[in-house]
């Protein structure tokens, strides 16, 4: 039979144009974060318990899609885990722990010692005795249940005063300063495998950054397994500086130790302290000049908090030698702490995704860094 030239190029259009489709509809599926930046760190995300319980399948397929490592916002915390002395609660820790080896993820643990969100009954241990007895069963118990399972710890959490010195609490003033030095080593002993980290906000600050560097001399100097420092990157619009978390990361590098950028949110409301930070304790008053943004975020700020990820992504990149993982500490705006700290009730806009679940331009800025290196 004799096809007609005309329906020939027809027919060569109509598959090249599929052909097309086809090559989009899979380049479309492999475009993620976690693919972006597979040769540099691990880019993660904080789970609370609905999206640990995966019921939104749609909340579960973005998670699965984006990133490849995963920290607890709160499960694994310790009035969670022994919220009654001896008595342990695994439940949720297991489900979080399943989820990540379900959609093979990198799993972080968090934290296990904290002086905030105690069990009441671990806040009133008075003695050293009793709380080396304790510590010794909460973190044994806990790291060799998932030994082999996950991969890193934050073995002590927010340790210091913004001045560097140590921060009074009960593991402080019931043990003594070398209440680090026995957390590290009995996750160690624990689980030799795993990397065990200190975890802390406002280390750009200066001088607490100093204080966290003598802390891990120190952890050395006593002979503590600790494989790296996790820097909390609760940062807004201007500050830190970029200088100021380069020098931050510089500094831990050249203690032989690992960094993780932890808990990265970019905050674009107004402080009423005018400081950066994490300290939970701490609230204000809401009002109109405190939340100028209820419904929506105005396109000049879009543009800046592009601007501040792709510039700061693009210091983790120069520094991608240094780096293990970079946690987004949370999945999307709704789902951010930031809408109800320092001040309840308002509306943040602090990660890459929308309440939506769908990519902002700041997720745009930092995926253009990696196609601009093709």
């Amino acid at each position: 039979m004799k096809i007609s030239k005309t329906l020939l190029l027809l027919v060569t259009a109509t598959l090249a144009l599929s052909s097309c489709s086809s090559a989009q509809k899979k380049t479309d599926s492999t475009v993620s974060l976690k693919n972006a930046y597979v040769k540099n760190f691990y880019i993660g995300t904080a789970l609370d318990t609905n999206q640990i319980l995966e019921t939104n399948p749609l909340t579960t397929s973005l998670i699965a899609k984006e990133f490849n490592s995963i920290t607890p916002e709160n499960c694994m915390k310790s009035m969670f885990l022994q919220p009654e002395k001896d008595k342990f609660d695994f439940k949720m820790a297991d489900k979080y722990v399943a989820f990540g080896e379900k959609h093979k993820m990198f799993i972080h643990g968090h934290t296990l010692i904290w002086h905030s969100q105690l069990p009441s009954w671990l806040s009133k241990v008075k003695d050293s005795v009793a709380m080396s007895e304790a510590m010794t069963k909460h973190i044994s118990t806990i790291v060799e249940k998932y030994k082999g399972r996950i991969g890193s710890w934050d073995v002590v959490n927010e340790a210091l005063n913004e001045d560097g010195t140590l921060r009074k609490s009960v593991f402080l003033n019931s043990y003594g300063k070398d209440f680090l030095t026995h957390a590290f080593k009995l996750a160690a002993k624990a689980d030799p495998k795993t990397d065990l980290y200190y975890n802390d906000y406002n280390l750009c600050n200066a001088k607490k950054r100093k204080g966290a560097v003598e802390l891990v001399k120190n952890l050395q100097k006593n002979g503590a397994k600790i494989d790296g420092v996790g820097e909390q990157g609760h940062w807004n619009l201007i500050t830190p500086t970029l200088d100021e978390i380069e020098q931050t990361i510089l500094d831990f590098s050249a203690l032989g130790v690992k960094v993780a950028i932890t808990e990265l949110d970019i905050t674009v409301l107004p402080n009423p302290w005018d400081v950066v930070g994490a300290d939970v304790s701490q609230r204000a008053e809401a009002s109109e000049k405190m939340n100028p943004y209820p419904k929506a975020l105005p396109e000049d700020i879009k543009i800046q908090l592009a601007a501040r990820y792709e510039a700061i992504f693009k210091l983790f990149i120069k520094h991608q030698d240094k780096i293990s993982r970079v946690t987004l500490w949370g999945v999307n705006d709704g789902q951010s702490w930031l809408n109800d700290w320092p001040i309840k009730g308002r509306s943040n806009y602090p990660l890459l995704f929308d309440r939506d679940f769908k990519p902002k331009e700041a997720y745009n800025s930092v995926m253009k860094l990696k196609e601009e290196k093709k």
